[in-house]
């Protein structure tokens, strides 16, 4: 079982492990988005014009990027043509106070996954998040599983044959992230972006690193998992049965 004495939170049905863009220059909604999304557990990044949101989708990967259409400097769709022209992974959500069809279509087009007109529930916008999420990491289903390791979001349960694991936030994020990445070399910035936010890319040791994968690590095989967390001397670590 997930320590739920942690700040850990379900929403929709699905764990919110994972990272989100927010780029939207209306400071008051910008913040109550953050805010929202962090408190149901996702780890949220967020800026507030088109040039600071290029940067990001350029250097960082995301699960999901909510983008506003009307920004300083640019519009939030050439940033989903930017995000579609690099091939990167996240879900698009574009929010806009523009509810004409034509928008949408637009929108829709050039690769966006959802359009939520404003203005909207912020529980509407997490639900929408989520449904991405787990349609493209996970193929829609709410049982996440590799090999004999079982991620049960739903009643919140991590097992291994049916046998309970004790994780803690930061474990069940890595172990998330590693199964939607699994057999990809992951380097130790970019576990550390992911599960920890983008400010920690330059720091100075990835320490605290290993010591979370250790612990996981011991935990699953523990309770009976072959050890999948391969180490990638130099490079980070991979997720993988081969």
């Amino acid at each position: 079982m997930i320590d739920l004495s942690l700040p850990f939170r379900e929403t929709g049905g699905i764990f919110t492990t994972m990272k989100l863009l927010i780029i939207e220059d209306e400071p008051a909604l910008r913040e109550s988005i953050q805010t929202y999304l962090e408190q149901q557990g996702f780890v949220c990044e967020a800026v507030a014009d088109f040039k600071a949101g290029l940067q990001k989708v350029q250097q960082y990967d995301y699960d999901c990027v909510v983008v506003d259409i009307n920004l300083p400097y640019g519009s939030g769709l050439d940033i989903v043509k930017e995000l579609k022209a690099i091939e990167a992974k996240a879900g698009i959500i574009i929010i806009s106070a523009r509810a004409s069809l034509e928008d949408k279509l637009t929108g829709l087009e050039l690769g966006s996954d959802d359009y939520l007109t404003k203005p909207f529930h912020l529980s509407e916008l997490s639900a929408r998040i989520q449904a991405i999420i787990r349609r493209r990491n996970f193929g829609g289903s709410k049982t996440i599983s590799f090999q004999e390791i079982r991620l049960e979001p739903d009643a919140q349960r991590v097992s291994i044959d049916s046998k309970p694991v004790d994780l803690t936030e930061k474990e069940y994020r890595l172990l998330e992230y590693f199964i939607a990445n699994q057999r990809r070399v992951l380097t130790k910035a970019a576990i550390a972006t992911h599960v920890w936010g983008d400010e920690y890319e330059q720091v100075s040791n990835y320490d605290f690193i290993y010591t979370h994968i250790k612990n996981l690590r011991k935990k699953l095989i523990d309770a009976g998992s072959e050890d999948y967390i391969k180490t990638v001397h130099g490079v980070g670590y991979r997720f993988t049965d081969h």
